[in-house]
């Protein structure tokens, strides 16, 4: 099975996704290949690092990167966009993938970066574990869930 994450500029929502995913599909033994990306590459987020190292998931070795400097882009089994400016952007896929969508608030440029980054971090946490779980039970989210 193959998930991939889409933000705005792959830096922080989607990568802290991206950890997440990978570290919950261990967790609760399903075989995920994760991957994410951008709309436009950046570079990712110090912040975004820190507060998932704060939890045990490293991200230092991940780049911020596009839709097609990912293996395969079009054969992903679940699309998720983690911002609404993706999910407006989100290129067609073969009607074999299911787009989900998911808004987080945008913690880069708030007023005190690293706690913005660390709330973000725990909403996307329980999120993800709640796909990864339903993804397990065969019972994955609806398609465009947006709450």
């Amino acid at each position: 099975m193959r998930l991939l994450i889409l933000c705005t500029a792959n830096s922080a929502r989607s990568q802290m996704a991206e950890g997440w995913a990978r570290h919950y599909a261990h967790k609760h033994g399903l075989e995920l290949e994760v991957h994410s990306a951008g709309t436009r590459a950046t570079r990712v987020n110090p912040h975004a690092v820190a507060a998932m190292a704060e939890r045990g998931i490293d991200l230092t070795g991940h780049t911020s990167k596009t839709l097609y400097d990912v293996p395969d882009p079009w054969n992903f089994d679940y699309v998720l966009t983690v911002c609404d400016s993706a999910a407006e952007t989100c290129p067609v896929y073969p009607a074999r993938t299911t787009r989900l969508h998911h808004a987080f608030p945008d913690p880069a440029g708030a007023p005190d970066e690293a706690r913005a980054f660390r709330e973000v971090r725990d909403m996307i946490g329980p999120f993800i574990e709640q796909l990864v779980v339903a993804l397990k039970q065969g019972q994955p989210l609806a398609p465009d869930r947006a709450s």
